[in-house]
Parts: structure tokens; C-alpha cells; sequence
């Protein structure tokens, strides 16, 4: 079943690639491009237009597919586009938790802005302690095990901040806030296991 949802996903991203590729624009620009509705989507919640954030939010999703969809069209696959692409990812990412911060949510133990930003602060380390990783060539690029994995990884937190902003406009807020605890809490504990495999795969060398 796996095997099959992957082959349906590369068809669509080829049918998704050919027709983008039309448009006279490269793989990093179409990166950059993602960026725009992010920063627009961070706007809208701030002036309390969740419903317009999620639907711009959705637009970065998509463009973020885009890019690569048209490099792996056009044979523009390159190590400067995946650099790109991980960078702007991770500001997407950091755009999108940021802007729970004017959604207004109720304190839990703690001020909910203290969740948000150890929420963020877990959200980079977890790639952080990747990145470092190869950095400091503790993992090889040929025959390494690679410092992977972790409870949350990015794909989990993007779909639980779109999530979250589902949540806030159909439910109390005060879920909401449950929802991002729980992210806070697991996406630091990704970070500590990425660098206890990165520790590991050192030590064994």
C-alpha cells in the first residue's frame, strides 16, 4: 500500500512538473516564491483572518511542491536547489509557528507565547542536530547510517500547525493550546534523539 501511494504521489508530482514547467520560472525561484504566501498568510492571522491564513498557508504547501516537481521535470536537480529548498523550508516552518503567537490562545502552566517559542526553538534544533551532523562528518555521505527520524519530524509538524489553525477558527482555543504543548514537547524530544543518534553513530566510528 506504501509502495503504491508513492508511485500515485511521483506521477502526480510529474503531472504537477510539466505543467509548471511551462511558466518561465527555475526551481529556485519557484523556492523563493513560497515565501511570499507564507509572509501573507502570517499577515492574515495577525489581522485575525485565520481562514485566509490557512488558505495561504495551503498556497506555500503547494509551490513548495511545485519546485521540485519542476526540477525533477526539466533535469535541474541540484545540491544549491536542496540547500534552497531546506533553508526556505525551515522558514516557512518558523513563519508558521510564529504566527500562532496572534491567535491569542489561554496560558497553560505557562504563557502560551512560552509554548510558541520553545515550540520553534525545538522545531530548528531538530534540524539543527541533522545539519550538524554532516557539518562535522560525523556521518559520512556515502555509507552512513544518517541522523534521522525523531517522534516529530518536519512533514508532522507542518500538518499539526495546519492543525492547529484548523482548530482555532472550530473549537476553544484552549485545545488548541493542548495541541501545541504536545508539539512543544515532541518536537524537542526529536531534537534530543537526533542528537543522541548523532552521539552514537560518533562514538561507534
Amino acid at each position: 500500500m506504501l509502495y503504491k501511494n508513492r508511485q500515485k504521489f511521483s506521477s502526480l508530482s510529474i503531472k504537477i512538473g510539466m505543467i509548471f514547467s511551462k511558466i518561465p520560472l527555475s526551481p529556485n525561484q519557484w523556492t523563493l516564491l513560497s515565501l511570499i504566501p507564507a509572509v501573507l498568510g502570517m499577515v492574515s492571522v495577525y489581522y485575525n483572518h485565520v481562514g485566509a491564513g490557512i488558505v495561504l498557508f495551503a498556497v506555500t504547501a503547494f509551490v513548495d511542491i511545485i519546485d521540485g516537481s519542476v526540477a525533477r521535470v526539466i533535469g535541474r536537480v541540484t545540491s544549491l536547489g536542496a540547500y534552497l529548498d531546506t533553508v526556505v523550508d525551515r522558514y516557512i516552518e518558523a513563519i508558521m509557528i510564529l504566527s500562532i503567537l496572534f491567535l491569542n490562545l489561554p496560558s497553560f502552566y505557562v504563557p502560551a507565547y512560552a509554548w510558541i517559542l520553545a515550540l520553534l526553538f525545538g522545531s530548528m534544533m531538530s534540524t539543527y542536530a541533522k545539519s550538524a551532523s554532516a557539518e562535522k562528518d560525523i556521518v559520512k555521505e556515502k555509507g552512513g547510517h544518517g541522523v534521522k527520524g525523531g517522534i516529530l519530524e518536519h512533514t508532522d509538524r507542518l500538518v499539526l500547525l495546519f492543525v492547529v489553525f484548523l482548530l482555532s477558527v472550530a473549537v476553544d482555543r484552549i485545545y488548541v493550546i493542548y495541541l501545541v504543548a504536545i508539539m512543544t514537547v515532541l518536537s524537542n524530544i526529536s531534537a534530543l534523539q537526533r542528537i543522541y543518534s548523532a552521539y552514537s553513530i560518533a562514538r561507534n566510528r
